[in-house]
């Protein structure tokens, strides 16, 4: 089977700048790195490709064409993103510096920022319908098995590595910043309030 992904550099630029545009996966990256290093920013960078990759298998058999036919099931998940990303955004406000450092081995550290950043993408339903836009632009009717892997594949591994350098920016700029004694808790706050902002655009976009 032949592999044709069609205007491919075009492919390429759009999925880095559908990376590039910062949302609730980058914010729970970057609140990983900041609060627990470069180890929990990349087990958050592997929850959204988990996240990414369970997206784009469900466009690809069409999961998403029935969620756009059943209204009343696609505006329920709808409003479970928003909940999801109010509540943890809250969450963050509410636990300050350090909460999830203090004294938990790092082990669970990074599979409590794993399942954080899985259920962010996961809770996001408008994922699903931008991947079903996305790749019948670069593919052929008649595209074979083997183009949509090679498809996915090109997104996975373009977004492990922007991912992958937002995690060491993030850490780097969180060293930085650690000389100060209340930057910490700042970012935290901050990160839990950009959440609940994205979870408040969203639902007045569905009013």
């Amino acid at each position: 089977m032949s592999i044709d992904i069609q205007n491919y550099s075009s492919f390429i630029t759009a999925v880095l700048v559908f990376q590039a545009v910062p949302g609730a996966g980058t914010v729970a990256i970057l609140d990983a790195t900041a609060r627990n290093g470069r180890a929990a920013g990349m087990a958050a960078v592997l929850g959204t490709l988990a996240g990414d990759c369970v997206l784009m298998a469900a466009a690809v058999l069409g999961l998403a064409a029935i969620m756009r036919t059943q209204a009343a099931l696609f505006e329920g998940l709808q409003w479970l993103g928003v909940a999801y990303l109010c509540w943890l955004g809250v969450q963050l406000m509410r636990s300050g510096a350090g909460a999830q450092a203090s004294g938990a081995p790092h082990d669970q550290a990074r599979m409590l920022y794993f399942r954080r950043a899985l259920a962010v993408s996961l809770t996001n339903p408008k994922a699903v319908l931008f991947f079903v836009a996305f790749f019948p632009v670069f593919l052929s009717p008649g595209a074979s098995a083997a183009t949509l892997v090679a498809a996915m594949l090109h997104v996975t591994v373009l977004s492990l590595l922007y991912q992958s350098a937002l995690v060491l920016v993030g850490n780097w700029a969180a060293e930085r910043l650690s000389r100060f004694v209340h930057a910490r808790q700042l970012a935290t706050c901050l990160a839990g309030a950009v959440l609940i902002a994205l979870g408040i655009r969203l639902a007045f976009g569905m009013v």
